[in-house]
């Protein structure tokens, strides 16, 4: 809890994945990709309910395993390649306070996130009740500045930004990505047209808590901060 409010985690898990055939308990390191998220929320001083929405019974036995719970599996309908993650996240809710479990506040954690650690979670969540509960977003500074992007339209090279890129690395201004590690929002304002990718208050992470697995050489990078890390 956080001055007595109550806090969800809640870990969207999938089977279907294209990149990485069951990506989610796919080892990292050893262990299945799943555990390092569920490990981050159970060790939050204020994470009071850790959830992983899954319709995959083995991605559910693994999280089990691990202490998450899995009370019942999220409806084929809602795990197919063109479901929106808003659509789990309302059924969970919904379900969970059929069954008594309500809460003041969620925290969306992507299980391909692994390297986001309990520290990152704990001042997100305080970020987000410093600021009023207004939702919040974990960023982290992009390597690739905008200022040197170009689209080709035509077969020429247009700028995304309309500014001289005749500028010392130092001295461009900060540009940030949403990262997709960590979304917080009040619980009693998602609805059907929430997008957390728009939540307003950023939460900023060093890029190397930020790396996303989508595809193999994402997890052997991951492996390699991870083992750099712990060895």
């Amino acid at each position: 809890m956080y001055s007595n409010k109550r806090i969800l985690a809640l870990i969207p898990a999938r089977g279907g994945s294209k990149g990485i055939p069951h990506k989610n308990i796919t080892p990292l390191a050893g262990e299945p990709l799943i555990k390092y998220t569920i490990d981050a929320a159970k060790q939050s001083k204020y994470i009071d309910y850790v959830f992983v929405s899954t319709d995959d019974a083995e991605i559910a036995d693994v999280s089990k395993k691990f202490g998450a719970k899995v009370p019942f599996l999220r409806p084929e309908e809602l795990a197919s390649d063109t479901a929106k993650t808003i659509d789990a996240v309302l059924h969970a809710i919904e379900t969970l306070r059929k069954a008594g479990e309500t809460f003041d506040s969620l925290v969306l954690l992507q299980p391909t996130s692994p390297l986001r650690t309990t520290e990152d979670i704990n001042q997100a969540i305080e970020t987000f009740y410093k600021t009023s509960r207004k939702p919040v977003v974990s960023v982290s500074e992009v390597s690739d500045h905008p200022i040197l992007i170009r689209t080709i339209e035509d077969g020429r090279l247009h700028p995304l930004l309309q500014t001289g890129s005749t500028v010392r690395r130092q001295d461009m201004p900060p540009f940030y990505r949403v990262n997709g590690s960590i979304y917080i929002n009040p619980i009693e304002g998602i609805s059907p047209t929430t997008s957390f990718n728009d939540n307003p208050i950023p939460f900023v992470m060093s890029p190397s808590h930020s790396i996303d697995i989508d595809e193999p050489l994402d997890l052997k990078i991951a492996e390699w901060i991870t083992q750099t890390r712990f060895d």
